[in-house]
């Protein structure tokens, strides 16, 4: 017998598969799916939200933004027990926000999606600066003050970086810096920064960057430099934006 595709309320009546012949599913079957059961969508957001309505699994997607990690070191970053980030993390991977590797004995974690959890956690924090006047008042008092100097969007240091015009410094750890960074950027990590300050050009711009927009460490590098005449700005947001949005990326791994 000939196949018919059917579409929209036909297709509930005869209980159509949700998958065309060539097994993709068509927008009246998504849609078919969803009024099935009309709190499917809003079940899975919800678990979405619950997954990172804890300060600590709002941390760790942070931490696996600048790179895959294992356990161990997540812990020792978020200051938390092996155990306590073991159980975080299984609420994230439950939620389909980040994926596990296994090497051995230890077991490696990763965003599951770079771009849109970045973009996630990064509309959180839109909207906490929108709402919440204490989160306001923290901007204000450092960053916006403190900050007078002009921040370098991502588009424009890629350009920059091709042209050659600018000297990349990257202030975050050397682990991270080795899982991946801008290209042809150095990595002074801000704690080595007044030491090793005869490694930078004084006679070539300096753009600073860190891992993500409320990363002060690179507020804190520029102002450092340009205490001690460089030419100095930093990016406006950091290493994760950079990666989601797709710009180039190098690896020391």
């Amino acid at each position: 017998m000939p196949h018919r595709d059917v579409g929209g309320a036909e297709a509930d009546r005869q209980g159509a598969p949700l998958a065309r012949p060539g097994g993709n599913p068509g927008p009246h079957r998504i849609e078919a799916l969803f009024r099935g059961d009309p709190h499917s969508r809003h079940a899975s957001l919800a678990e979405v939200a619950q997954a990172l309505g804890h300060p600590h699994r709002l941390e760790l997607p942070e931490y696996l933004a600048q790179g895959r990690r294992p356990v161990e070191e997540l812990s020792a970053l978020s200051g938390m027990s092996f155990a306590n980030t073991s159980r975080r993390l299984q609420i994230l991977r439950r939620a389909r926000l980040v994926e596990i590797e296994r090497r051995g004995k230890h077991v490696i974690y990763s965003l599951a999606g770079d771009a849109e959890a970045v973009a996630l956690v990064s509309a959180l924090s839109r909207v906490g600066e929108r709402n919440i006047a204490e989160v306001n008042r923290l901007l204000d008092d450092y960053f916006h003050a403190r900050d007078s100097m002009e921040a370098v969007s991502r588009e424009d240091l890629a350009q920059r970086i091709e042209a050659g015009l600018v000297t990349v410094l990257d202030v975050r750890p050397a682990e991270e810096f080795a899982q991946g960074h801008l290209p042809g950027a150095r990595n002074i990590p801000f704690s080595e920064l007044d030491r090793r300050l005869n490694e930078l050009p004084k006679d070539t711009e300096i753009i600073a960057y860190c891992r993500d927009p409320y990363c002060v460490f690179s507020v804190e590098a520029v102002a450092a430099l340009r205490a001690r005449g460089f030419r100095a700005m930093r990016l406006e947001d950091g290493f994760a934006e950079w990666k989601a949005a797709g710009l180039a990326v190098e690896t020391q791994v």
